[in-house]
């Protein structure tokens, strides 16, 4: 206990609380909340995105010009001029008059510019503003005034003149192939401008000054108030976390968390003695409160966008299969309650985890099939949604105000809770706990261990069927764990596979293998069952709570028939008790009581010759009270109105089993 304390205290943060909870919308119930220093009051989420969306619209694309790209065209163009006007039959005059009109032309384009549109920056606008930078100098411009490659070509055309078409052709041809933009668009530069513009925008409007009063008594908390009072807590929590005192701050964490972790102690030793007595089962407990913690806490840490991804309800659900209703209800509020120290809205927090981790015990009774894990998860869900769109409603007022985005981290929160399964199976092999799903896999008949018992030993599996029935029923009336008793009933007789043959129930000849055995021998191969019944569910590594049943069905009573024929056999000879006592211990829980009680009526009742109402009942009395004489049930939580529950379903069942049909003439 004191390491799970450290080790949660050891990680959470460290600096004070804010002392206040408020939520927008609701009444300020506080004394006057007056300012102890000055603060800037933070825009909202929604006012720091337009402006940045503003910030973003306002910074113009920037194109860079290329002033030499020009002289790179001249040189190209003349070159391919001469070498197309070589085989022309024009003067050389001509030619060269041509040659330098076209260029001239060209020069005056390239002095206009020709620019690059992107289709992003047009957003359905035919021209946009851009700045041009030239010589580490910008200037804003719009794309009309300067020319597209297209509207440069044809600019070209209306404007070149020549007396000779063939020759005019030929130009056309060669200005379109080396007209190129001068003015292109700097994707890199653009973005630095536009990050420089987000850098500089400010996240706070306005100031609250030292001593102004943010809100009074019983005021309404509206949405300026409220962005005051979220101000004004960020702010404290930031001069704290450097001003307070983190070794005081951890002793204030341990008390806390002691506290309540030794709340769960008392509990445990008040209510769940048999809890509270295993260090196994007591640091499962702690181990999934620690995790949980630990997990909140790296999750502050690392500044997730909502806490609601950590999936608290997996600790309900875990509690709940390997436990009881109660015991989950009481460590997940636990849990809970320390969370609440550490996160924001803990009021809100706290109220979506406890109603939630309700509905997936409440889900969660007995999982005996795999779909009921995923209604659960669905009935959670529901859960989380009802009280989203419930708080939602209280601090917006309106369905169209609620941001449906932030429901996405509780859809992950329940979907990360299906790791409950995993998580019960390491468990249980883990802390060797039985949870009802490993319950219904040892009870399944085509197990490997019952197969073989059925083969090797048939007689004793039908027995073990019957007592299976008659104790599953009886401890479900008197309230029990049901599949706790069919499983410890079906292996409560295994150690019979190693000599069949000396149990009545599987011989089919008039012969005894003991008719030729000494009593004392005989009645040792008896009692070794319960033995070797332990070791070989050992050896195929049952759990414990199964074995329980294999040790106590017999309690330490004797084995009656050989002792009483040695006594009378053998009446000069001393008699050690013990040699026909089995070792024990006496059943010490309903569930194995019961059992006792279910084995010892039902092996019984083989040996009624003609079974009818009157010899089942007077059987089924003088059975249990033997065993009540013999202080078998001392240890068991038993009370006499169960006894006579037990007996009544006893009773009424052996009866269906052996076709009795009850004289209703005679019972009225």
């Amino acid at each position: 206990m004191i390491i799970s304390v450290l080790i949660i205290t050891v990680f959470l943060p460290k600096q004070p609380r804010f002392r206040y909870e408020f939520e927008k919308g609701e009444i300020w119930k506080n004394k006057d909340l007056v300012s102890p220093f000055s603060f800037a009051i933070l825009k909202t989420n929604p006012q720091v995105d337009t402006d940045r969306k503003d910030a973003i619209e306002n910074v113009l694309p920037i194109y860079t010009l290329n002033k030499f790209l020009i002289n790179q065209v001249e040189e190209a163009y003349s070159s391919e001029f001469d070498v197309k006007w070589r085989s022309s039959a024009l003067s050389e005059t001509d030619k060269q008059a041509d040659k330098a009109a076209s260029l001239k032309l060209l020069k005056a384009i390239y002095n206009k510019g020709i620019i690059a549109l992107t289709a992003k920056h047009q957003d359905g606008n035919k021209y946009y503003d851009f700045s041009l930078l030239d010589n580490n100098v910008t200037k804003v411009m719009s794309t009309q005034d300067v020319f597209t490659v297209n509207l440069a070509l044809e600019y070209f055309k209306q404007q070149y003149q020549s007396i000779n078409l063939n020759a005019k052709e030929v130009v056309f041809n060669l200005v379109e192939d080396h007209l190129t933009p001068n003015i292109v668009f700097d994707e890199k530069l653009t973005a630095t401008v536009q990050e420089s513009a987000l850098n500089s925008l400010s996240t706070t409007r306005g100031m609250v000054q030292k001593g102004e009063l943010i809100i009074a008594k019983n005021n309404v908390i509206d949405d300026e108030v409220y962005q005051k009072l979220q101000s004004f807590k960020e702010v404290y929590e930031a001069q704290t976390r450097t001003i307070g005192d983190s070794r005081q701050v951890y002793f204030g964490q341990i008390l806390l968390v002691g506290f309540i972790v030794s709340l769960l102690m008392v509990f445990l030793k008040l209510f769940r003695k048999d809890i509270f007595a295993d260090n196994r089962q007591l640091s499962l407990l702690l181990l999934v409160t620690t995790t949980m913690l630990l997990s909140l806490t790296w999750a502050i840490k690392l500044n997730l966008p909502s806490l609601y991804y950590i999936p608290f309800c997996i600790v309900p659900i875990i509690i709940r299969i390997l436990f009881d209703t109660r015991l989950a209800l009481y460590l997940h509020l636990l849990v809970i309650l320390i969370a609440g120290f550490f996160v924001p809205n803990s009021f809100e927090f706290v109220f979506y985890q406890t109603t939630a981790g309700m509905v997936a015990i409440y889900s969660i009774r007995n999982l005996i099939k795999r779909e009921q894990l995923l209604l659960s998860a669905m009935y959670i869900l529901s859960a989380y949604f009802i009280s989203f769109v419930g708080i939602a409603l209280l601090r917006e007022g309106a369905f169209s105000q609620i941001q449906w985005v932030n429901f996405i981290p509780f859809v992950v929160s329940v979907l990360l809770s299906l790791l409950a399964y995993p998580l019960i199976y390491a468990f249980e092999r883990m802390f060797g706990i039985t949870s009802d799903v490993a319950l219904i896999e040892l009870t399944n008949t085509n197990n490997k261990l019952l197969r073989e018992l059925a083969f090797k030993a048939p007689g004793t599996f039908q027995h073990s069927l019957q007592v299976a029935n008659l104790a599953e029923a009886a401890i479900f009336k008197i309230g029990g764990n049901s599949l706790l008793v069919r499983a410890g009933a079906l292996y409560h007789d295994i150690g019979k596979i190693e000599n069949p043959q000396y149990f009545i129930e599987n011989q089919n000849t008039a012969l005894s293998p003991h008719d030729k055995l000494p009593y004392e021998q005989s009645a040792q191969i008896i009692i070794k069952h319960v033995h070797k019944g332990i070791e070989i569910t050992r050896r195929h590594q049952l759990p414990e709570s199964v074995i329980d049943f294999i040790r106590t069905h017999h309690g330490n009573t004797r084995v009656d028939y050989f002792y009483q024929s040695f006594l009378k056999n053998s009446p000069e000879k001393f008699v050690d008790e013990n040699i026909f006592r089995y070792p024990g211990p006496i059943p010490f829980s309903k569930e194995t009581g019961v059992l006792m009680l279910a084995d010892s009526v039902e092996a019984a009742s083989r040996s009624l010759k003609n079974p009818d109402a009157q010899s089942i009942n007077d059987l089924v009395e003088r059975i249990i009270d033997y065993k009540l004489e013999q202080k078998q049930l001392d240890n068991c939580d038993i009370t006499l109105k169960d006894l006579e529950t037990i007996k009544l379903i006893f009773k009424t069942m052996l009866m269906s089993i052996y076709h009795v049909r009850i004289d209703y003439l005679q019972t009225v």
